[in-house]
C-alpha cells in the first residue's frame, strides 16, 4: 500500500503542479523542481488537496505533534486551503471553526480584518509552503492580538533547504527558523526527503522523473538544511 507521502506526489505529478527541469527561485538558485500550490486550480483538485493537508493534520494531532481548536488560512494562498482543510475535517468527523485574514482591515459591515468565525483556543496556521516565514509571522502576531494561541502550521512541501541567496546561505532553513525562533511545530504533507524516497522507488511514476533524480540530490546536497 502506497504511503500518503507517495500518492501525494502522484497526485501534484498527475496534476501539473509538481515539475522537473530547471526553474529560478526568489533567492536565485536554479532548482530542477518547482512545486506551486496555486495550480490546484479546480474544485476537484481543491478538495482532494484539502483531503491531504486533513489527513496528515489529524495523523499529526494523534501523534502529539499539533494540538489545535481551528484552522487559520493567511491570505492569500492560504484562504481556498484554508476553507477545503475545513470541509475534509469535517468529513472525517472533526468539525472545526476556520477563519482567514483581510490584507487592509475594513471599517463598514463587520469590520476588522478576520473573516469567518472569531479567533479562539489553539488555532492551527495553514499555508502552501514556508519560503521566509513572513506570512506565518504575520498570522503569529494577528493570531496573539485576539487572545488566541498559535499551535503549529501545517504546509504541503518541507523544501528543506537553508536560506538566504545562491551564494549566501543561512545556517538553517524557514521551517526550522519558525521551529526554533516561534516555537510552533511546522508539518508538511511532504519534504524533500520524501521526494527523494519517491524517486528510489521504482513505481511507474516515479520512473516517469527519475532523470532528474541525481540533480534533485546535487541541490539538496548544495542547499539542503
Amino acid at each position: 500500500m502506497q504511503t500518503i507521502q507517495q500518492q501525494f506526489i502522484e497526485f501534484a505529478l498527475e496534476a501539473d503542479v509538481l515539475r522537473f527541469g530547471e526553474f529560478k527561485t526568489k533567492a536565485g538558485r536554479l532548482s530542477p523542481y518547482f512545486f506551486n500550490a496555486g495550480l490546484f486550480n479546480t474544485g476537484a483538485l481543491l478538495d482532494k488537496l484539502g483531503a491531504f493537508y486533513a489527513q496528515t493534520l489529524l495523523a499529526a494531532r494523534d501523534a502529539g505533534k499539533i494540538e489545535f481548536d481551528m484552522i487559520f488560512g493567511p491570505a492569500y494562498k492560504g484562504i481556498p486551503l484554508a476553507a477545503s482543510v475545513a470541509i475534509n475535517l469535517s468529513r472525517l468527523g472533526c468539525d472545526v471553526p476556520w477563519a482567514f485574514n483581510r490584507k487592509e482591515a475594513k471599517d463598514h459591515g463587520e469590520g476588522g480584518v478576520i473573516v469567518g468565525s472569531p479567533l479562539k483556543g489553539k488555532i492551527v496556521i495553514i499555508d502552501d509552503v514556508i519560503s521566509a516565514g513572513t506570512s506565518v509571522r504575520e498570522s503569529v502576531k494577528i493570531i496573539t492580538n485576539a487572545g488566541a494561541t498559535p499551535s503549529g502550521v501545517l504546509i504541503a512541501v518541507d523544501r528543506m533547504e537553508r536560506g538566504g541567496t545562491a551564494t549566501e546561505l543561512t545556517a538553517t532553513s524557514a521551517v526550522q527558523d519558525v521551529e526554533e525562533h516561534l516555537g510552533l511545530s511546522v508539518v508538511s504533507i511532504i519534504s524533500l526527503k520524501d521526494l527523494l524516497a519517491f524517486m528510489d522507488s521504482g513505481s511507474e511514476k516515479a520512473q516517469s522523473v527519475a532523470q532528474y533524480r541525481n540533480a534533485v540530490a546535487a541541490y539538496r546536497q548544495k542547499y539542503g538544511a
